[in-house]
């Protein structure tokens, strides 16, 4: 007869680190993998019904339809990105008079200057003057041909 004196304590399932390594979200082809073996251990005596079979079928394309349309939002917003940049472009080459406020909303600056380019800045988009001075683009009050 053995006697056991002392219970291994590293055997306790709430002291096991988890061993996991996939990935917290189900993708179609899991979805496909779980389907695919619940059909093959099925008990021939109790098949799954149709309707079961067909309602898991539905959720499978809801969840394709769904991964299409967030990648379709993805590069959506991708492309938003760039847009401000491209919507300023035709400010190129005039001359724009702009205030700038303080936090207080007093007036900081005001001045004039022709615009040599436009960027996406960290506030927004912004223009660029031709002595490299960058204005966001709300803060221009009046835009007109350049006198060159």
């Amino acid at each position: 007869m053995i006697t056991l004196t002392q219970i291994d304590t590293s055997l306790y399932l709430s002291s096991r680190k988890n061993q996991g390594t996939g990935s917290s979200t189900l993708g179609k082809d899991d979805f496909l993998k779980i389907l695919m073996t619940q059909l093959q251990n099925q008990s021939p005596s109790d098949p799954m019904k149709d309707k079961e079979f067909i309602s898991q079928m539905a959720t499978f394309s809801s969840l394709e339809q769904m991964m299409s349309i967030s990648g379709s939002v993805d590069k959506l917003v991708q492309q938003q990105a760039h847009t401000p940049v491209v919507e300023y472009s035709h400010l190129i080459g005039k001359e724009v008079e702009y205030k700038t406020k303080n936090d207080n909303g007093e007036i900081q600056t005001e001045g004039s200057g022709t615009v040599s380019g436009i960027a996406a800045g960290q506030d927004g988009t912004e223009i660029i003057l031709q002595n490299e001075k960058r204005i966001p683009v709300h803060s221009i009050i009046e835009v007109r041909d350049s006198e060159s």
